[in-house]
């Protein structure tokens, strides 16, 4: 397995810029970073593929993997909106991203399918189950050969706050359904520790995972906002048990950190201390 950490563990933009994030992130030892697309900044409608190839090759000189692309664009302009003008936004930009992952020369591309519901958007109108479940149904048939043409992977990830395929059954009939190469899971550990374990997500979808990201968790607050994720090893999580069922599907792809408070005025603290985690949990360091 490789170690990867995402751009959201950097003061970036308004401290670092994307060549200093890449080059600490090689630094600490990182094998990939996973990046984010957005509205404004690096990666966004904004550019095309000479930029995105322009930051594959600086990735390439720095010695660092781009190992994903990843984007909160899907909760603004959610797939399955009862807003028919925030669904087409969101399938536009879901397209541009996926173009962005090929030029990035990266694989891997996390797609949220849909949401039921949207607790922290006041304005957001909730989408009835099965009408959500079409819609996010009907919207991946669209990406999908799109992705498939450039080679992208489609990894639908799990959510425990959306209301939306909350089982890794429901995860498995979902994707199984597409019945293609380039649709699989992208499998977050803090998503679901609320009321559910990682370790058990992970047998039962097994070789479908296709990314992941590590999201330490704690369970002895009451806070179920971003703000319960914690650095890597501070938290309840049984890193043990996940790490030995990742070992028992035979997953040896990026086990990238996902983390959304950098470190200000030393931002090499936490990149560092997560690849020393990373190192830890892996059984490279005692």
């Amino acid at each position: 397995m490789k170690k990867s950490i995402n751009l959201w563990a950097f003061p970036y933009p308004d401290r670092m810029n994307l060549r200093e994030c890449l080059q600490l992130a090689k630094d600490a030892g990182f094998d990939g970073i996973e990046l984010n697309y957005n509205l404004e900044d690096d990666l966004s409608p904004k550019h095309g593929t000479k930029h995105y190839t322009a930051i594959r090759k600086m990735a390439e000189e720095i010695g660092i993997a781009i190992s994903g692309v990843c984007s909160f664009l899907f909760w603004p302009y959610p797939l399955t909106s009862n807003d028919p003008a925030e669904r087409a936004r969101g399938m536009e930009l879901a397209t541009l991203m996926t173009r962005a992952a090929h030029d990035l020369g990266t694989e891997n591309l996390l797609v949220v399918p849909g949401a039921v519901h949207m607790p922290w958007r006041a304005d957001h109108d909730p989408t009835a189950n099965d009408i959500c479940d079409k819609r996010a149904l009907e919207a991946i048939g669209k990406l999908l050969p799109g992705a498939e043409k450039l080679k992208v992977n489609l990894n639908i990830e799990n959510i425990f706050f959306n209301g939306y395929l909350l089982s890794p059954q429901e995860m498995i009939g979902f994707v199984d359904s597409f019945d293609s190469e380039f649709l699989n899971v992208h499998f977050d550990t803090g998503n679901i520790m609320l009321f559910q374990f990682p370790e058990h997500w992970i047998r039962i979808l097994g070789k479908r995972i296709r990314n992941v990201h590590l999201k330490e968790f704690t369970k002895k607050g009451t806070d179920y906002s971003l703000e319960t994720f914690r650095p890597l090893l501070d938290g309840t999580t049984d890193w043990p048990a996940v790490m030995e069922a990742f070992e028992e599907t035979g997953y040896d792809g990026y086990l990238t950190f996902e983390y959304f408070h950098p470190y200000l005025h030393y931002p090499e603290a936490l990149v560092y201390q997560t690849s020393d985690s990373l190192d830890r949990m892996l059984g490279r360091k005692a």
